[in-house]
């Protein structure tokens, strides 16, 4: 699926986090892992090549280091193109808010100039944090009934299966929300939902594919779902359904990023 996982650093502890992620899902098949440093002077690089190089031996990676004068986000959108089949793994912030600008660049311009999806990651800062690599055992995918939603169906199923993970298909009833006329809602409704969804995912994909119906307030539900876990990502577009839109798929992005602590594989819609 992929040749390549391409890990932006900048030199923080911060960026560093989201290379567990990366080494774990290089190791399933042997995938190349790059390790990028980005400087904008020639007179930098020298002592980003040795701390990327570094860090690149004490993980098994190849250290990669560019300069590039201007937006950091487009020489990392360019490394991307260099190499097809290249998967973009990127912590959210960094030092001085570098990676935070990235989250809102070099992630959007992927997805919406390369049709890619991007793996992000909020780093936690925590001096418990492990360098050990993270194998991925679930996949979650959140469902709104759209067909925005559901356009990340085939990649997270696809996604699973080369990673050797289970695809758990989630769908969220929350009692707050008023859905528009002629939408099913309930246990019954919303469980022959999601089951029909992870049955023809299963079939179409050949993953190893379980559903749940969740309570509650969806970012909440959700993030609860996976909390505690550091086995499990999510795989997501960045919006869905009129009035789920926000609160299923823009909130549960970003709570996922701030409080469940794992990684969101995430597209826009085509």
């Amino acid at each position: 699926m992929y040749d390549r996982i391409l890990v932006p650093l900048d030199g923080s502890n911060f960026s560093e986090e989201m290379i567990p992620y990366a080494e774990g899902l290089a190791a399933v098949h042997g995938t190349t892992l790059t390790l990028l440093r980005v400087v904008d002077k020639e007179s930098e690089r020298d002592e980003a090549t040795l701390y990327v190089e570094h860090v690149a031996v004490a993980h098994g990676a190849r250290g990669r280091c560019v300069v590039a004068a201007g937006d950091v986000a487009d020489a990392i959108l360019e490394e991307s193109r260099r190499e097809p089949r290249t998967l973009v793994a990127m912590t959210s912030n960094g030092r001085s808010g570098l990676l935070e600008a990235m989250l809102g660049s070099v992630a959007l311009r992927l997805v919406r100039h390369g049709g890619a999806p991007v793996l992000v990651y909020r780093p936690t800062g925590g001096s418990a944090h492990s360098d050990t690599p993270v194998k991925v055992t679930s996949v979650v995918l959140p469902l709104d009934g759209s067909d925005l939603s559901e356009a990340m169906g085939a990649q997270a199923a696809e996604f699973a299966r080369w990673i050797g993970a289970e695809l758990v298909v989630v769908a969220v009833i929350d009692p707050r929300t008023t859905v528009d006329a002629g939408v099913a809602t309930g246990d019954v409704s919303e469980s022959s939902y999601v089951r029909s969804m992870a049955s023809t995912l299963a079939s179409r994909h050949g993953a190893k594919v379980t559903w749940e119906v969740l309570h509650g307030e969806p970012a909440e539900a959700i993030a609860s779902f996976i909390a505690g876990r550091r086995d499990v990502m999510l795989a997501m577009v960045t919006h869905g359904r009129r009035a789920l839109e926000s609160a299923l798929l823009g909130s549960v992005t970003s709570g996922a990023l701030r409080k469940a602590g794992v990684p969101v594989l995430m597209r826009l819609p085509k």
